[in-house]
């Protein structure tokens, strides 16, 4: 896809500290810090970066994006479950060809079967997965053969193999079949997956960690660790401590107020990274209590782009990052080569706000400092999830920044579980949300189209059929300077209706122990190379089951 960020991955890796020495044999355990639960280890359920991370590992694709991240044609993708593959002559299927040693982690081996079964279950409308809308291409899967899976489409269309692949990981049918497709969530089967991946899943104490060991006979090879542990610590400091103190192993979200005490620790080493995450105050368009219904404040366009002009998102930046992001593109990334810095943000400008303001009628006619029409203040509340110190300062500075136009904002910070299960209903005013966008910028389809109102991320409704067309008709482009062409324009589409107020791309900032050897860290899944991470024997220490450090040298490399 991109040669940029090709660039970028050759740059990550070596500052990874990533070398071409290996031990001959795996082991060690891996902690990571993380600060929040899986929302669910059930692949087509899967809705937060937590859970991605460990049902990437548990479970296989077909296929897997490769290191370029181009999702056009099949170049890009190297084997998994799949280890070859087919295309008709009219390229309206593809025949994968299983690797007939590819076995689930209880032995049932993987079939074609296995495959049809899984396009069923991410289209059913009961389980409503979010992927749902981004494999609508796909017509059906036959099985010719028990290692044959015949992939059909609607019709051609350039990222039909990345469609096909990558979104979708395949769950064993001799599982699930058993279980009602609507009781799916609420299983205990949900929490206990079984996968055909290098991992396989050991436990999940909800609230204080998650638990892979290495599947040592896999048909890809045995990973180099032993095992993988997420330790979950929803308070920042907490998990920093734990890092800091040589408790966990890796810090995925290193922020900029601990760069200088994770330097000043020489035991640890920090990689930063473009990522592919941003962060938005989304408007919810419809009425929470009543979504048949437009909101009151928020289904006006106008009232909307004042509102953003209020906003200075380079002062809130800066505030909450240092230098570590930058103000976030209208629904774009600039790892996207289809990104447009061109597409100029709407202004900050506080007299211009106030002007729009006052022409649709908010007015402060009692002197109270607040606006008011039909006898209702300009009031909302702004959702957010309390783990994240990030968004949860980026509201503050919101509501302090609106009040000075005569706006009242609320913040109702949650619980990461609550804040998703609400943002998943649609139950609230704004919302400050982050998104791990997809490694393609069709994904604009899940996040910002109509399509993906329904099973998709775009919680807050909006719906714009001229961004749409943009939108499918650059899906459907082979050329990709139609692409770029037509994706941005979509983006000034949607950067003029201001949906949301873009706020920050941050830079993505781990940190690992020194004694950890990290492969290259990709912008869409850093953990995508986990299996080939290694620790050299003489730098292994003992840890228990739940990966505390231990002296027991009997309790050494579990």
């Amino acid at each position: 896809m991109r040669k940029a960020a090709a660039a970028l991955l050759l740059l990550t890796a070596a500052c990874a500290g990533g070398d071409n020495t290996s031990p001959a044999l795996g082991g060690g355990t891996l902690v990571i810090a993380t600060g929040g639960d899986p929302n669910s280890l059930l692949p087509p359920l899967v809705g937060t970066t937590q859970g991605r991370q460990v049902t990437d590992l548990v479970y296989d694709r077909l296929a897997s994006l490769g290191d370029s991240l181009n999702t056009l044609g099949d170049g890009g993708f190297i084997p998994q479950l799949a280890q070859s593959w087919t295309w008709a002559h009219d390229s309206l299927s593809i025949a994968f060809h299983l690797n007939p040693r590819a076995k689930w982690h209880d032995g049932v081996p993987v079939t074609s079967s296995d495959v049809r079964f899984t396009l069923g279950a991410y289209r059913d409308s009961s389980l409503q997965s979010t992927a749902a809308a981004l494999i609508s291409s796909i017509d059906s899967v036959s099985a010719p053969d028990s290692v044959t899976a015949v992939v059909w489409f609607h019709s051609r269309a350039p990222e039909q193999f990345y469609n096909a692949t990558d979104q979708m990981s395949i769950i064993p049918e001799h599982i699930w079949k058993k279980i009602p497709i609507a009781s799916w969530r609420s299983s205990d089967q949900a929490n206990h997956p079984i996968g055909s991946g290098q991992f396989r899943f050991a436990s999940w104490k909800q609230g204080e960690s998650v638990t892979l060991v290495a599947d040592t006979g896999n048909y890809r090879g045995r990973p180099k660790l032993d095992r993988i542990i997420w330790s979950i610590a929803p308070d920042f400091n907490a998990a920093l401590a734990r890092f800091l103190g040589g408790e966990t192993d890796f810090f995925e979200a290193i922020r900029a107020d601990a760069v200088a005490q994770a330097q000043s620790n020489p035991n640890l080493k920090l990689v930063a990274f473009q990522g592919i995450d941003y962060s938005f105050l989304q408007f919810n368009l419809r009425d929470p209590r009543n979504p048949a219904k437009p909101n009151r404040l928020f289904a006006d366009r106008e009232l909307r782009r004042a509102l953003t002009m209020a906003v200075d998102r380079n002062s809130i930046v800066r505030s909450v990052y240092d230098s570590l992001a930058e103000p976030a593109l209208a629904g774009s990334l600039r790892a996207y080569p289809t990104a447009d810095r061109s597409v100029p943000p709407i202004p900050f400008d506080i007299a211009a706000a106030g002007a729009k303001l006052d022409s649709l009628g908010w007015r402060d006619s009692n002197g109270d400092s607040i606006r008011e029409k039909n006898g209702h203040d300009l009031a909302f509340n702004i959702l957010v999830p309390s783990s994240s110190k990030a968004r949860t300062r980026m509201a503050v500075l919101i509501q302090e920044q609106l009040r000075r136009v005569g706006v009242t904002v609320g913040i109702e910070p949650v619980e990461f579980p609550v804040f998703s299960d609400r943002s998943d209903k649609s139950d609230y005013d704004a919302e400050i949300n982050s998104i791990h966008a997809d490694p393609s910028p069709s994904g604009a389809r899940q996040d910002w189209a109509t399509a993906g109102i329904k099973g998709g991320n775009n919680t807050g409704s909006y719906s714009n059929p001229v961004f749409d067309a943009l939108v499918d008709s650059a899906t459907a482009a082979y050329d990709p300077a139609a692409r770029n062409t037509l994706f941005r324009k979509a983006y000034r589409v949607i950067n003029d209706d201001a949906p949301a107020i873009w706020l920050a791309e941050p830079k993505a900032m781990v940190g690992v122990q020194r004694r950890i050897h990290v492969t290259g860290l990709r912008p869409d899944a850093w953990w995508q190379h986990i299996a080939d991470w290694w620790i050299p024997a003489k730098e292994r220490i003992a840890r228990d089951a739940s990966g505390a450090v231990t002296t027991d040298p009997a309790k050494k490399n579990p």
